[in-house]
């Protein structure tokens, strides 16, 4: 599609039996990191083999020279309008259900999830950053950046990610801004190599951040291509497809 004067593209998944006129299907659309492409995405999280098992859609947008324009890179590019309009598309001519969109992404596509939940409120009715978060200054200091409609937030990150300081703030700087209300974290494993605090927010949503013990920068349950990680006792996919299906 041509957006802002650009050529535009990305790439679709249907489950099978899909029909543009039986029932409506989720959409799920996920960004890939800086240098990254919906390819290795479709490698890494094997997402396309979860909505042929849970029926919904899945839209991998290609960012301009190989990033998104999200909270602290990269370029100028006007990528929350160009995927605006590729899930108004989606929900015009794929029946989508725009009840059932949701945002995931990883390292620059994570913090983009963030920067459309606040920019396009009320398309996403979750999102999943990976590896990535609510960063920089505008996330950070000013306090009229945030969802004015509710959206709830699973994230990923990894105790070794050299980020890991920025993306705990970030939450903490959601949570601040939305009146969230934390929990004790849990272990989510038996060997207590994963945890997760979850919150609630006084607009309704809620979120659920997971910390994986022994992970860089990655995304976990992935398989080897790009950033995945396939030893970690957590699988990013399974657990934000039940995050979502619950919003």
């Amino acid at each position: 599609m041509e957006w802002d004067g650009k050529q535009r593209s990305y790439d679709l998944h249907a489950p099978p039996g899909f029909s543009p006129t039986g029932a409506k299907l989720p959409l799920v659309v996920v960004m890939h990191y800086r240098d990254g492409s919906p390819k290795t995405m479709r490698e890494m999280t094997r997402l396309d083999a979860k909505a042929d098992a849970e029926g919904f859609l899945v839209a991998y947008p290609q960012g301009l020279n190989g990033a998104v324009n999200a909270l602290i890179c990269c370029g100028s590019n006007d990528d929350v309008g160009f995927i605006r309009t590729m899930v108004q598309r989606l929900i015009a001519e794929w029946n989508v259900d725009p009840a059932r969109v949701y945002a995931a992404g990883i390292s620059n596509g994570a913090d983009m999830s963030f920067r459309l939940a606040v920019e396009v409120p009320g398309m996403f009715a979750a999102i999943a950053p990976v590896s990535g978060g609510f960063i920089g200054q505008k996330a950070i200091e000013d306090p009229a950046f945030k969802p004015g409609k509710k959206v709830s937030v699973v994230a990923f990150a990894g105790n070794d990610d050299r980020l890991m300081s920025s993306l705990v703030g970030g939450m903490r700087a959601w949570h601040r801004k939305l009146g969230c209300t934390e929990k004790e974290p849990v272990w989510v494993d038996a060997g207590k190599t994963v945890n997760v605090t979850t919150a609630t927010c006084a607009d309704g949503s809620d979120t659920a951040f997971y910390t994986v013990n022994k992970m860089g920068h990655s995304w976990p349950g992935g398989t080897d291509a790009g950033l995945g990680d396939p030893k970690t006792n957590i699988n990013a996919v399974d657990t934000m497809w039940t995050f979502f299906k619950s919003h």
